[in-house]
């Protein structure tokens, strides 16, 4: 396990631009921390890596998964909303785990029992209003 602190958004974005430029096909990045640990933050810092602007990047709260493309497509999955795994099958969440773009995942604990064995999970905490915790393993 690997442990960062970010002291501001900046150093977020550097830290998630390289976790992306070390990511390939078929990876699964899970972000887990509370409401506000800056997760779509980090996307946006992530997907710059696959030469995707970070303006393209919204909280995909109400549509689950956003598509980007870029040298590789990216799957922004937001599983806040879902109250059981079988929500996310219904909509066919599955096919992207195993499909040749990279799937980005926050909230992935309310989906976990349907994650495949091989994703990267990225623990952040709050330490306070602007540093975090980023625990990789």
């Amino acid at each position: 396990m690997e442990e960062v602190i970010c002291s501001d958004e900046t150093q977020t974005a550097a830290l998630a631009q390289r976790i992306g430029k070390n990511t390939v096909a078929g990876d699964i990045i899970c972000l887990k921390g509370e409401l506000g640990a800056g997760k779509t933050h980090f996307v946006k810092g992530f997907v710059r890596a696959f030469d995707i602007s970070p303006e393209a990047v919204s909280s995909p709260t109400f549509s689950i998964i956003h598509e980007y493309s870029g040298r590789l497509t990216i799957y922004h999955f937001d599983c806040y909303r879902l109250s059981d795994p079988r929500e996310a099958v219904e909509i066919g969440a599955e096919e992207y785990f195993y499909g040749d773009g990279v799937c980005i995942i926050e909230w992935p604990e309310r989906i976990e029992s349907i994650l495949p064995g091989h994703v990267k999970w990225i623990e952040i905490n709050t330490i306070n209003s602007t540093t975090r915790q980023f625990r990789l393993h």
